[in-house]
């Protein structure tokens, strides 16, 4: 374990000893590999959204079993029960909460009242500056190579066009940029850009940390540069995933065939989640407003989670998906968080070197 190398704003506004994130991975973000994040000097994330309330608790206690160290929980802001989670967090001294969605001013300033940091993800300019506005302490900004739900705008673009709008709105907030990054010279390029640090998702599933099952990870392992796709059949939003059978059949079909599958997975969800038809319901509305949801789209988003259930935690590739980025292509190994994080620092402190050599 190193000592740290790079202080940034990120660092001392989490205290954190490194400023790589670890993002909120539906399914894969889980104690282990939130603790394991930690424990190695970065931020974790533990992903809440496919919890119930208990597990949530019960995610936490156990993360903090693991460790001494600053950890975050990612919520979803538009979710019915979003202050009470809030809440949770508060009570536990969960350190950051990031959302995938910009929360409510009065969400923003109750967590910040009680010493959390707020750290909504974005990814347009303007809503950088208008989570700012609002008290956001930072920002994630995640550019069409990362995996999930994406948009269409690289990170080499979209990261600076978040950081002149900020400076022009006068705000020096840190961000962290997401999509993309795997390695030092990464993390050495997002800080000369002017971010705060990176955020992973698919390197950190590729991690011995990581409780995917092992055959699924080969999977990944074994996948190139163009190996992944965007699609919008899975849950009505673009979602960029592995290449398989699975996700060509869903691309080929049209949306009376999709229909009964996506009854079936409501259901499911509706049992995973303990949820009742009224929850579903309000959550829906609550989706509809934020993101300008169809009808469709939000029945079809009901999906998602058992989905990905299905190929991350069961291993069945045949009935579910695999999110992935497109940095997939360049991943050949499964270390453990410490490994990953002490080589990525050292590597983008001995990059930063290198470039500094060339001035004057």
């Amino acid at each position: 374990m190193i000592e740290q190398l790079l202080r940034t704003p990120l660092t001392d506004l989490t205290g954190v000893r490194h400023p790589v994130v670890q993002t909120g991975m539906g399914w894969v973000s889980g104690p282990r590999l939130v603790s394991g994040t930690a424990n190695a000097g970065g931020l974790g994330i533990l992903a809440s959204a496919t919890m119930t309330f208990a597990e949530l608790e019960a995610a936490i206690v156990e993360v903090k079993g693991r460790t001494d160290q600053p950890f975050g929980v990612n919520l979803r802001a538009d979710a019915a029960d979003a202050p009470d989670r809030c809440r949770l967090l508060v009570e536990h001294g969960v350190k950051v909460a990031s959302f995938a969605l910009a929360p409510k001013p009065e969400l923003i300033a109750m967590l910040k009242e009680n010493g959390v940091v707020v750290m909504p993800s974005i990814g347009a300019a303007k809503h950088a500056v208008k989570v700012a506005s609002w008290g956001a302490d930072a920002v994630m900004v995640q550019g069409g190579e990362g995996g999930g739900h994406t948009g269409p705008v690289p990170t080499t673009l979209l990261l600076p066009s978040v950081l002149d709008a900020l400076r022009g709105a006068g705000s020096e907030i840190p961000v962290v940029a997401a999509g993309g990054f795997f390695d030092g010279r990464g993390l050495a390029a997002a800080l000369s850009y002017g971010a705060a640090g990176v955020g992973m998702g698919t390197r950190f599933l590729l991690t011995s940390d990581s409780a995917v099952p092992d055959a699924v990870k080969r999977l990944y392992l074994e996948r190139g540069l163009t190996d992944t796709v965007v699609t919008a059949k899975v849950d009505g939003m673009p979602h960029r995933m592995l290449r398989t059978d699975l996700v060509a059949e869903l691309e080929e079909t049209g949306t009376l065939r999709r229909l009964a599958p996506t009854a079936r997975r409501t259901l499911e969800f509706k049992r995973d989640s303990g949820m009742g038809w009224l929850a579903l319901a309000r959550d829906g509305r609550s989706m509809r407003r934020a993101q300008g949801r169809t009808l469709g789209q939000m029945a079809l988003a009901a999906n998602t989670p058992t989905m990905l259930k299905a190929g991350l935690v069961e291993g069945d590739t045949s009935a579910g998906v695999l999110a992935s980025g497109q940095v997939v292509g360049l991943i050949d190994d499964l270390p453990s968080c410490e490994d990953l994080i002490d080589r990525i620092v050292t590597g983008a402190a001995a990059e930063l070197r290198r470039a500094a050599s060339y001035v004057g």
